[in-house]
């Protein structure tokens, strides 16, 4: 099980496969199962403190994995990058927002920085401010994000920044998606929501259920989420998630939520305090039609892998005389 590309030369890794830094979700066991089965694991500590990253760097063990943040946050609150940077992670994936003044930090400890963009402008500024890879995210991605679909950004970044690898976010569950990213130039993917659902994953199980249950069709890209939750996200970002009950109120009213937004977030937090995922956020990509069942990590990302070379392989018959 190998595919090689120029991102799994950059990270010493076998399966061109990258964790995504999932807030809250992507923790010790999942990125360190992801990494032990040839991909590479991202910690994603979204809003946490030293704290938690303390505790999930011990929960990976002496696996090799990195860490993802918030940008915008990680400049209000420094202490979190000094916690993770105190673990020599050998990658840091920096996401929305200015990241020029945390470059050199990342740098200064030998680690590998990848950048998150969203527009082929701020594939450009990141690559001259010295990443070592970009992540064109499209918005068919669960959590946040922006609004262009992704195999129209891909290849554009491609072309506006080669030779430095690419990766392909955004509705990529399954080995055809690795697959259809390689072929439109990318060196890998970065998957969130299908190893959301993976037995590793922090998180309840019904939220789980929920992502096994949704489908495309079901998402959207709203705010209310984070009006409701009192997370301040600079424009142009807003998140996709699974419609439920609080979407189905709220969307489009978000005037009106946030002039009533201290007895709606009374009301969040005790459906959070159930895990109720009628009122609670699920962030989930359009792909999530293609999670059929909650799953090993090692098994969900050793099958994408498995169908992409049986994709790939099966190329050259494409073009073959007759």
């Amino acid at each position: 099980m190998a595919i090689a590309t120029a991102l799994t030369r950059l990270l010493g890794i076998q399966a061109p496969i990258i964790g995504a830094p999932m807030g809250a979700v992507a923790g010790g066991k999942l990125a360190s199962a992801i990494t032990r089965a040839g991909g590479f694991g991202l910690l994603g500590p979204g809003y946490f403190g030293p704290d938690w990253i303390e505790r999930e760097f011990a929960a990976a063990g002496n696996t090799l994995v990195g860490i993802g943040f918030i940008t915008w946050h990680l400049l209000k609150n420094p202490d979190r990058l000094e916690a993770a940077l105190a673990h020599k992670p050998p990658v840091v994936m920096l996401s929305f927002g200015d990241l020029t003044s945390i470059l050199p930090k990342v740098k200064a400890t030998g680690a590998k920085c990848i950048a998150q963009v969203q527009t082929v402008a701020d594939a450009i500024a990141a690559a001259k401010a010295g990443v070592d890879a970009i992540v064109a995210q499209g918005s068919e991605a669960g959590g946040h994000g922006a609004h262009r679909g992704g195999f129209a950004l891909l290849p554009a970044v491609v072309d506006a920044v080669g030779p430095l690898p690419v990766v392909a976010a955004g509705g990529i569950a399954d080995g055809r998606g690795l697959a259809a990213a390689l072929m439109f130039g990318a060196a890998g993917v970065l998957v969130g929501t299908r190893f959301f659902a993976s037995q590793e994953a922090l998180g309840p199980d019904a939220v789980k259920q929920r992502l096994v249950e949704g489908k495309g069709d079901d998402t959207l890209r709203t705010t209310v989420f984070d009006i409701v939750r009192k997370v301040d996200w600079p424009k142009p970002w807003d998140g996709r998630a699974l419609a439920n009950d609080l979407t189905r109120q709220w969307h489009g009213r978000e005037s009106e939520l946030g002039r009533q937004v201290e007895t709606e977030n009374a009301r969040y937090q005790a459906a959070a305090a159930k895990n109720d995922p009628s009122t609670i956020v699920v962030w989930a990509s359009e792909a999530v039609d293609l999670i059929h069942r909650i799953e090993p990590a090692e098994a969900i990302l050793q099958r994408m892998v498995s169908e992409a070379e049986q994709l790939l392989r099966r190329g050259p018959a494409l073009t073959a005389a007759g």
